[in-house]
């Protein structure tokens, strides 16, 4: 549960609360997808899968540099959807996939910050 608790926290800190965002459809539709990463709970399959479907958008528009990056957030989504709210299976999920999630969150955000201009809040 612990495990579940912090993978959820890497992800909302790292692609939390954007504000702020300047230029390209990559920039406003950044503000849809903070607004479903907000308050996350990894456990609630239908706010996952409202996340998943902004990723969607955002992995298309998404700077050739972030693709990866998307791909391993739009990866992670559908594994948490599958687990349906399961703590077991999201505490494994957390275990095989944190490090990566969490890398490609840093780089997500940093991305938005320079680029956009987008503050994270957390």
């Amino acid at each position: 549960m612990r495990k579940v608790a912090a993978l959820a926290a890497v992800v909302t800190m790292s692609l939390g609360t954007l504000t702020a965002c300047s230029g390209g459809d990559y920039c406003s539709e950044l503000q849809n997808y903070a607004e479903a990463v907000k308050n996350l709970d990894i456990k609630d399959t239908a706010a996952v899968d409202k996340m998943r479907e902004e990723a969607k958008k955002l992995s298309k528009s998404a700077p050739d540099d972030l693709k990866d990056d998307w791909k391993i957030v739009l990866d992670y989504s559908e594994k948490a959807s599958e687990a349906k709210g399961d703590t077991g299976k999201l505490s494994e999920l957390a275990k095989n996939d944190g490090e990566k999630i969490a890398a490609a969150s840093q780089a997500i955000a940093k991305h938005a910050k320079d680029t956009c201009k987008v503050d994270i809040d957390g």
